[in-house]
């Protein structure tokens, strides 16, 4: 018996109030993921939960392999834990006067 559901690569949600911009990172539950596309309230949305995509990042230097996590007060990714989500690893390394990284999702 073939009891596979999804590779686990997405999740699919419900599009809250507002809905979702593609690549807009978005907090289901525990899990951070990236919308895969541009999505109206109350539409099927497909969120990535792994890749590696562009991502806003917080004032600080990364090296590739650290730990990210999803900042929802700031719409940032950094290496705080804080009260943050864990989201993935840094992909490639990134000055910390760059806007954005690159995120390696890993849940």
């Amino acid at each position: 018996m073939n009891t596979l559901v999804s590779k686990g690569n997405c999740i699919e949600v419900v599009a809250p109030s507002g809905g979702y911009s593609s690549g807009q990172p978005v907090l289901v539950g525990a899990l951070v993921g990236i919308s895969a596309n541009k999505y109206a309230q109350n539409e099927i949305a497909v969120i990535n939960l792994s890749g590696a995509f562009v991502v806003a990042k917080a004032a600080e230097a990364w090296n590739a392999g650290d730990k990210l996590y999803w900042d929802a007060t700031n719409s940032v990714f950094t290496k705080t834990v804080g009260s943050n989500t864990f989201a993935g690893y840094a992909y490639s390394a990134a000055l910390s006067a760059a806007g954005t990284g690159i995120i390696l999702l890993r849940q």
